[in-house]
């Protein structure tokens, strides 16, 4: 019988580690910037909170696997090494690389840790799997644009080799990091942790006559939009219990260590309950597509796992680069349960759902703070009092507000709190059509 499959989740910084964890991830991925393919979302990781990260996982009985998977230049080589050295001290459960240079320089300075390839390495067959899994390499990424039937074709050729499969998040125009684009525009290298995602970008299009020197701009037609390299999100949630049954994955990972807090507790626990929905024979995907369409997205896609790229034609979002979910997050509670900071104005009398992280209950109170009520299934909070920390009442909080509000009963550490969009556009005196972003959207 095979294992459980594993639910690898994206770690930015310590906060969505520990979110990431307790909403239900087996494992996270993450490290420092040095070498890292997410430069910005590194810099929130020091080494000092890195290895607290690792600590803590290790303390739940969970794993962090540790991303070094840029592509070095030579004279980087030496620096790699060192960066490997100081990372292998804090004992992740795995190194993530993207070259055979680095799979032998991690192989030789950390033998006792497993070195899991980078869906940088683009491996999408048995004979280049073959080759890495040679080198020593004990699970590896497949590249994005793979089908389901060539992993089985991979396990079969290789039983022992671990197999992990990107299931939700962005998707890169090009085979992943191998587009040029941003380099091009900004000097900024994909696959050096730096791309600045040139292709969310609208675009105009021109032609030119060299001989008169006159240019044209094209218009585009009507409702086709400018957006011509923007991929849609991947979104597989409603297929997890098609590739389990498959029986050839070991490991299901969603992208976006750059995302929200947000973003890591709901998506993270939608997988959650989809894995764990197939293994109880209760599998239902529209409980985990509302979960998902509540997080901004690019529009969703199913991409290429279970259909091939030709067979597709609904991967692009030609009119919109971002659009908003069903949900905007209002607050996040403390890690102690005892208070929460402020994501969207809150009013007195106003009334929030509570998103709790897996597995944890929640008490009916109802105090001089407020009132948590349960209405089919979900729980809301109802606010009697705003209540900083220091005693100071207040009749709205806003964004941005850095003091911790208080709550009326205790509640899981990293908690939710949400509203619609809708009332939280109709809160600031907007509307879903007059947003900035909606105005781009159209």
């Amino acid at each position: 019988m095979q294992n459980k499959v594993e639910l690898l989740a994206p770690a930015g910084n310590l906060e969505k580690l520990k979110i990431a964890l307790n909403y239900g991830a087996d494992a996270v991925y993450g490290s420092t910037s040095t070498f890292s393919l997410r430069i910005r979302s590194g810099k929130e990781f020091d080494m000092d909170s890195y290895a607290e990260g690792i600590r803590y996982a290790h303390s739940l009985d969970k794993k962090v696997y540790a991303t070094v998977n840029s592509f070095p230049f030579n004279s980087q080589v030496k620096l790699y090494e060192n960066h490997i050295a100081k990372i292998a001290e804090l004992k992740p459960d795995a190194l993530i690389v993207s070259s055979p240079g680095v799979v032998k320089i991690a192989a030789k300075i950390a033998p006792d840790i497993p070195i899991h390839l980078s869906t940088q390495a683009n491996v999408m067959n048995a004979m280049d799997a073959e080759v890495y899994y040679d080198l020593g390499v004990k699970r590896i990424i497949v590249a994005r644009e793979i089908s389901l039937k060539d992993c089985e074709a991979i396990k079969n050729h290789l039983p022992d080799l671990e197999l992990e499969v990107f299931v939700h998040g962005s998707m890169c125009f090009a085979y992943s990091g191998r587009c040029l684009v941003s380099a091009l525009q900004t000097g900024r290298v994909p696959n050096r942790g730096s791309c600045a995602n040139d292709c969310r970008f609208p675009y105009e299009i021109y032609a030119h006559n060299p001989e008169s020197g006159t240019t044209f701009r094209l218009d585009e037609e009507e409702g086709i939009g400018t957006y011509i390299m923007n991929a849609k999100d991947m979104n597989m949630a409603s297929h997890v219990d098609e590739i389990l049954k498959s029986g050839v994955i070991d490991s299901l990972k969603i992208e976006g260590r750059t995302k929200s807090p947000y973003y890591a507790g709901v998506v993270t626990k939608a997988y959650r309950h989809a894995i764990d929905d197939y293994y109880a024979n209760d599998f239902d995907e529209k409980r985990y597509q509302r979960e998902l369409n509540t997080t901004q997205n690019r529009g969703f896609t199913d991409a290429y796992l279970t259909s091939r790229p030709f067979d597709k034609n609904d991967t692009q979002a030609h009119n919109f680069s971002i659009q908003f979910g069903t949900h905007q997050v209002v607050g996040l509670v403390s890690e102690d349960g005892l208070t929460w900071k402020c994501k969207d104005k809150t009013c007195l009398g106003d009334s929030v759902e509570i998103v709790l992280p897996l597995g944890t209950d929640i008490d009916l109170v109802d105090n001089d703070i407020g009132r948590v009520d349960e209405v089919n299934g979900q729980y809301w909070l109802t606010f009697k009092k705003l209540v900083t920390k220091d005693g100071k009442e207040l009749e709205c909080v806003h964004s941005g507000n850095v003091n911790d509000i208080m709550l009326p009963t205790k509640l899981a550490g990293y908690t939710i709190l949400r509203r619609k969009i809708a009332e939280s556009l109709e809160k600031k005196g907007l509307t879903k059509e007059s947003t900035p972003m909606n105005q781009e959207n159209k």
